[in-house]
């Protein structure tokens, strides 16, 4: 992994929590060096441990012992990293090194029970900017770790009409043609529609996408006959785990969820001393 970008983010992590030192590693330090585990407490998808290593490296001196391979599913008690240093480096990176892990890890798996219930069907699974900020990187990532697709990462690489965007121009009609006078034939357009009726409206306009925002299974019927394979669908609003497949039997393309993001638990994972060296 390229880390030339990555490493800024990560040391402002460390800002954040070392500041200007750690007065209690450094009351207690004494050149001595450790060994360290990172021990799971409940099952997950390992997600993020690139980063956690990086974080101990930034700090310098520590070597890897053991670690499991991105993606893997561990389960309680499972050794997820193993680790060789100065002790006050294992220290002063931990919570920020088990932060990272344990979010993204979540994430994963949270993603990955999403992914289960779309088994035997085409339909793929879409994250949404709904990311905490500063951490879109990384969650997006975790989603990709947990086998989802990411969607436009930001604004500024794919158009998606929504219903402020429809709002400010007066129509849909008229957020397209707006578009595609700015921007040209160079970006697809996705277009947000919240009835039958603005789906024929974005169909009439030739879109390349459409997303059927907060529809019923009996609306979602209705919408793949008028559509019949001329555009890609995604469904998105109110998805579950509950209700996912339903909908992916339907036959739609994507099911885009922001819980995979917003709504995650944390995996719990800590980090133990386990040799004084």
């Amino acid at each position: 992994m390229d880390f030339w970008k990555i490493d800024r983010v990560l040391l402002q992590f460390l800002e954040e929590d070392i500041g200007h030192g750690d007065i209690t590693t450094e009351g207690v330090f004494r050149g001595e060096r450790a060994k360290a585990v990172m021990v799971a407490k409940e099952e997950g998808i390992c997600a993020g441990l690139p980063f956690s290593i990086r974080i101990f490296e930034l700090l310098g001196g520590v070597k890897v012992l053991k670690s499991m391979a991105e993606g893997e599913r561990f389960k309680r008690g499972d050794v997820i990293l193993e680790l060789e240093g100065p002790a006050d480096v294992l220290l002063k990176g931990e919570r920020v090194a088990l932060n990272l892990l344990q979010r993204l890890s979540g994430i994963a798996a949270l993603t990955g029970e999403f992914v289960k219930r779309l088994e035997g069907t085409e339909t793929r699974l879409l994250d949404t900017r709904k990311t905490t900020p500063g951490l879109r990187f990384f969650e997006k990532y975790a989603v990709r770790v947990g086998g989802g697709i990411n969607h436009r990462f930001a604004l500024y690489d794919m158009v998606l009409i929504k219903d402020n965007h429809k709002r400010v121009a007066g129509s849909l009609s008229e957020a397209v043609k707006r578009v595609r006078e700015r921007l040209g034939p160079a970006h697809k357009i996705e277009v947000e529609v919240e009835s039958l009726q603005e789906l024929e409206e974005a169909l009439a306009c030739e879109v390349d996408m459409v997303l059927l925002d907060n529809f019923s299974l009996e609306d979602v019927r209705q919408a793949l006959k008028l559509i019949k394979g001329r555009v890609k669908v995604e469904v998105s609003g109110n998805i579950t785990l509950e209700n996912v497949r339903d909908y992916a039997l339907e036959g739609v393309d994507y099911i885009s969820t922001g819980a995979i993001t917003h709504s995650a638990r944390w995996v719990d994972v800590s980090m133990n001393i386990i040799e004084v060296l």
